[in-house]
């Protein structure tokens, strides 16, 4: 299942593109971040999207497939190419991370830290 949170604590389960849209066009002071999160019986683990506008008005974008190892993260000003990925991540399309040059920040989190989500 699929399941969408924000700053404020809405949560929107099975979110449709319009929503996940809206969302994310809502972030602002007061609701900096928005969590896509995938739970699956069959494959454990941690499995999420998140995106964070910061102060400057950038986004930071994260996600992780499901271990701690595979935690990666990247920045960019463009809302448009947020959307594309929040949405290629949800609809598991292969391409949705070749526009970011991605980095691999596992190893910037401490053991206790690994298995939490922020915004």
């Amino acid at each position: 299942m699929l399941s969408a949170t924000n700053e404020r604590g809405l949560v929107v389960r099975n979110p449709s593109e319009p929503a996940i849209g809206t969302m994310l066009a809502g972030l602002r002071r007061g609701n900096t971040f928005m969590i896509l999160d995938r739970t699956d019986e069959e494959r454990p683990g941690s499995w999420y999207i998140q995106v964070l506008l910061r102060e400057n008005n950038t986004y930071q974008l994260e996600y992780r497939d499901g271990v701690a190892e595979l935690h990666y993260q990247t920045m960019t000003v463009s809302q448009e190419k947020v959307l594309g990925a929040l949405l290629g991540w949800t609809g598991a399309k292969n391409d949705w991370r070749d526009a970011f040059n991605w980095n691999n920040i596992a190893a910037e989190f401490g053991p206790g830290e690994r298995d939490t989500r922020s915004g």
